[in-house]
């Protein structure tokens, strides 16, 4: 499956890859970088994408559209539309011109608007990947699990590179009884729920 990545997208990905690294080190604002994942984060993406049940497929926090990438790579196998949210103009465009230079528009339903409001439009989530301001995963978790189906999957970003900022909402997530949840050293880690059956 992800070996035969598409040129097109593979090489938007370099682009991005070395623009995060560039920012990474020199001195870019923290809200102006792209803050994006892992490569091996985006290959855990794809593999679980492909993996998840029925259901509506969202990523929270599209930024430069690095992760929907790897997520439009797993949901093209499942012959969904990735539904991401990105409220910053400035991000929304740099998404955009991947998913064109990607070849991959039409698989991209990119919303302009903050996820906490975007959220409480879906239901039936198969699957959704959490990578936005640290403050919102608890909020948008709390959003996000009611409207999963059975079995469905949550990755959130940055479980162990922010693990002291997580605390109290890694906490809360383990000893939430309507999810079965571990954190993955992978990239900065994963935090993985999977949908308990009601």
């Amino acid at each position: 499956m992800v070996p035969s990545i598409p040129e097109a997208i593979r090489s938007r990905m370099r682009e991005l890859e070395q623009i995060d690294a560039r920012d990474r080190k020199d001195g870019t604002a923290r809200g102006e970088r792209l803050r994006q994942i892992t490569a091996d984060t985006g290959r855990l993406l794809t593999l679980l994408v492909s993996y998840a049940p029925e259901g509506e497929l969202v990523e929270l926090g599209t930024s430069a559209g690095y992760s929907t990438l790897w997520l439009s790579l797993g949901a093209v196998y499942k012959g969904r539309k990735v539904i991401t949210f990105e409220r910053d103009p400035a991000k929304e465009l740099i998404a955009r011109e991947t998913f064109k230079l990607a070849g991959i528009e039409d698989q991209i339903d990119m919303r302009v608007e903050d996820a906490v409001e975007g959220i409480g439009q879906l239901d039936n989530i198969g699957f959704c990947f959490m990578d936005l301001e640290k403050d919102l995963y608890q909020v948008c978790y709390d959003l996000v699990i009611p409207r999963m189906v059975q079995g469905g999957l949550l990755v959130v970003d940055n479980a162990i590179s922010h693990a002291s900022e997580l605390g109290d909402f890694l906490d809360a997530v383990h000893q939430d009884l309507r999810v079965d949840a571990l954190v993955l050293p992978v990239g900065k880690g994963e935090l993985i729920c999977r949908r308990r059956a009601t």
